[in-house]
């Protein structure tokens, strides 16, 4: 089957595409965007997460045939054209949030999708639910946690 989808506002188009195949293997290898991690494959550990039509949802469990026509945005379409880092981005490298980065994509599309809807700096215990659904294997959170404080106050401008 054919998918066409609009990744990071290009048009895209997955050839041979097979009906249990999901968008993560069509986004990693078909479409050449390896951002987003292909780790638990069961929607349990957040590294492959991904906006779908705004929303972010584990790419391991949306069958490609489900994005047909549909808008994806990667951790690769947070960033600028200009090749400039996207707040949270920036946010991360500045305060080592980054270890082995397996985890790392999926939290930046998380931490952003909270930023986005959050006015200010939103407090730690709903950080932390919003983050809750990925899980990092090498730190304590408490780094990740700065990153989207320092991400949330640049945004409000604090």
């Amino acid at each position: 089957m054919r998918v066409h989808v609009t990744v990071n506002g290009a048009q895209m188009t997955a050839d041979d595409v097979w009906p249990g195949e999901s968008l993560l293997y069509v986004l990693r290898e078909r479409l050449g965007l390896p951002g987003a991690k292909n780790a638990c494959e069961q929607g349990e550990c957040g590294s492959c997460t991904v906006y779908l039509d705004g929303v972010p949802v584990c790419a391991c469990l949306v069958a490609a045939g489900q994005a047909e026509g549909r808008e994806v945005r990667t951790v690769e379409g947070l960033a600028s054209g200009a090749g400039e880092l996207d707040a949270v981005q920036e946010a991360f490298v500045e305060c080592g949030a980054v270890q082995c980065g397996f985890c790392t994509p999926g939290l930046i599309v998380q931490a952003h999708s909270l930023i986005a809807a959050h006015d200010g700096v939103p407090p730690d215990a709903e950080i932390r639910e919003h983050l809750a659904g990925n899980l990092c294997r090498c730190t304590g959170y408490e780094k990740i946690l700065d990153a989207v404080r320092l991400a949330a106050r640049r945004k409000a401008g604090q």
